[in-house]
This record gives C-alpha cells, structure tokens and sequence, in this order.
C-alpha cells in the first residue's frame, strides 16, 4: 500500500485528499480493501453504484459487449445506443424524448447550457446559491459555491447567481437575455437541500411566463435514487432540458442530455459531440442497469428503504449535536453544527467499517446502493447511536 501511494505522489496530480485505503473489490453493498478489511458502501461511488457491485447483469452486459465492440466513430450507427435511447425515452418526463449521450454529469450540462443557448438565442443563465453543477467552465459558471469558483476565474459570462428559494431574486434577475434557469431538484453537494414543496412549480410557471427554458440537473438524483426515477417527478414539475450522469450505467461512466423534441432539433449536425458520447460498451451497461432497476423494483425498494433509514436517522433531531435531518429517498443527511465533529464521524465510519460522506462542511450525506438492506442500515444505526444518542 505504502509502495503505490509513494508511485501516485510522483505520477498523479494531487487534486484529491484520499483516504489511504486500496479498494480491491466489491460485491453487494460490501467493498474490500487490501488487507482485506470489509466496509458496507454508504457513499456508492457518490450516488453512482445503484446496483452496488459486481451485479452480474452489469458483468455480463460488459463482459459480452467487450468480445463484441467496445467503441466506434459516431459516424455510424450502434446497436446498444438504439436500445438504450429507446429504453430510456419511454420512462423519461412526459414530453422529455430526445436525448444526446456523453461520458460524464458535468459533459452533459455543458451540453444542456450550450443546448439553451442555441435554442433560444439567448446569452443568459440563472443558477442557484449553494448549487453544484461540475467541474468544467460552464459548469463550473453554475455552480453557486466560491471555493470552487474563485481560484479560476474569469469564468463564462453571462451567468448570475440567485438565493435558493428566492422566487422574488429570480424575477429581478430575468431579463430579455435569459435563455434558462439550471436547478438541481435537490441539491446534492450543497448538502441534501429540499425545495419547499410549490417552489419547483412556481419557477416552472414563471419560466413560462418569461419565455426562459427550464433546465433540471439531475445527475445526482435520477435512476430511483430519491424513491422515484427521477427527482422531479416528487413535484409533478416536468422541465425543457434535464441532464444526467452518476449512476445511469451502474459504475461505467457516461451522462446523458434529454430535451423536449423541438428543443433538442435545435442542435444539428456540428453543434455539439463527443467522442466516446453513446458507445457500445456504456450504452450495454446502461440499458443493463436500467433493465434491473425496473426489473427489481429498485425505485421502489429506494421509496421504502429510504423511509425506514431517515425513521432511525430522525431520532438524531433531539440531539444537541443534530441541526437537521432531511431527505427523500436514498438520498439523506445529518446535519451538525460542528464541522469537525462531522469529519470525526467520517473518519471513525471507515475505521468501524462504513463508508459515509462528509458534505458542505457539516452534512453528513446518506446515498447508498439501491440494494441496501435493513440489516446494513441497522449497523450503521448501532455505530451513529453512539454520536447522537446518550
């Protein structure tokens, strides 16, 4: 262990502040490291493994599609990328059936951002405080955090940032240059932020009324992870465009636009792209993670699950330690008041065995596999009771 980190400190750029731990494999909700140490997954790669591991609809969906072919030019037309878009336009938002695929959550909404633009003829996009929408300069532009933001800019003009659940601050903000509004239907990094309930309607009727596109990132929140397959379907709020990511091929990576059909025909040939957007490799994981999704009820198993985790989570709200709990789904969190006692808490879950997720400084976020199981919960339980329960 102490041989490869030495090897990544001189061959890799140290944008991350691992753990140092190896993982070597994974099965269920378990993983192990190199020592053979096992740990039950509370994290799923951050909301990307729904099927936990080694599912073996995805093994075999890779494994047969790798003797056959892994990638080719979108030159031409693929097999599994039929399969997949068709699969996958049928259980989209009603009015939501044109997609475009490529390798990542932050690609797919540069794409979206690009999409708007070229759709309206417009400049202009409004994003969220506390939002996070990826890494790259577009991206990057929407995402209302400055410690991401400050060290690179000048950033893409033209995008303005509102306070979340601020109906009154988007109003102002609207002008005759506003091609769309980019929201998370829950915010993810910004630490498991839930929109008052008539708050998603009432931006999508205000879109409507300025002519300005609505655009939903749900890169973090669709493919059951909060007990429906996607996020927005819990407000009855359909949007133009909506991106995703993270868990649509079970662990291979890939993102995804989707758009309403006269939108999405604004884009021709030459507009947009992407290399390995669409091959045969993903899209057989893909179309294998959604078919086991649908097949074993996951969506529903997140909805039920879900509910008896954040049952035992709310008995944490008592404790002086304890700002909130909140979630839907399989998407939770604690929040404290204490920062350091929240990476505490992270750092004494791995050495008890559990993989948890410190975010936005004093959450505690919940987002494991589809497939987590009562027993699984209940141990962690056990280990947390011992933080927030005297």
């Amino acid at each position: 262990m102490q041989d490869f980190i030495e090897i990544e400190d001189i061959c890799i750029a140290k944008t991350y502040n691992r753990f140092p731990i190896m993982f070597v494999k994974g099965k269920g909700t378990k993983v192990w490291d190199s020592e053979g140490k096992e740990y039950t997954d509370f994290l799923a790669g951050i909301a990307v493994n729904v099927l936990g591991y080694a599912h073996p609809k995805i093994v075999n969906s890779i494994s047969e599609q790798s003797k056959k072919l892994i990638h080719c030019s979108n030159f031409y037309y693929n097999e599994p990328l039929i399969k997949y878009a068709q699969k996958l336009s049928n259980i989209l938002p009603d009015g939501i059936n044109k997609v475009f695929f490529c390798n990542s959550g932050t690609e797919a909404v540069e794409g979206a951002l690009k999409l708007a633009r070229r759709a309206t003829g417009k400049t202009d996009i409004i994003y969220m405080e506390n939002s996070f929408h990826g890494r790259t300069f577009g991206a990057l532009s929407a995402t209302g955090k400055s410690r991401y933001q400050d060290p690179f800019k000048p950033l893409v003009p033209g995008f303005h940032q509102v306070p979340y659940h601020d109906m009154d601050a988007i109003k102002e903000k609207i002008s005759e240059k506003t091609a769309a509004v980019i929201i998370e239907p829950i915010q993810g990094e910004g630490g498991i932020n839930i929109p008052k309930k008539d708050y998603l309607s009432k931006l999508r009727g205000l879109c409507n009324e300025k002519g300005v596109l609505l655009i939903f990132d749900e890169v973090q929140t669709g493919f059951g992870r909060c007990g429906y397959l996607f996020a927005s379907e819990h407000f009855g709020v359909t949007p133009d465009i909506m991106t995703m990511g993270k868990a649509i091929a079970g662990g291979v990576p890939m993102g995804a636009i989707a758009a309403k059909s006269e939108i999405m025909a604004k884009f021709v040939p030459g507009d947009h792209a992407s290399t390995f957007g669409g091959n045969p490799l993903a899209c057989a994981a893909a179309l294998a993670t959604l078919d086991t999704i649908l097949e074993e009820n996951l969506v529903g198993n997140a909805k039920e699950i879900g509910k008896y985790f954040l049952d035992q989570l709310k008995k944490y709200s008592s404790s002086d330690q304890v700002k909130e709990v909140r979630g839907l789904g399989l998407m939770l969190a604690v929040e404290l008041y204490d920062e350091a006692l929240s990476k505490k808490i992270v750092q004494d879950a791995l050495k008890a065995g559990f993989l948890i997720n410190q975010t936005a400084n004093t959450v505690l976020r919940f987002v494991p596999p589809l497939v987590i199981s009562k027993a699984d919960i209940d141990a962690l339980i056990l280990f947390l009771n011992t933080y927030f329960l005297k």
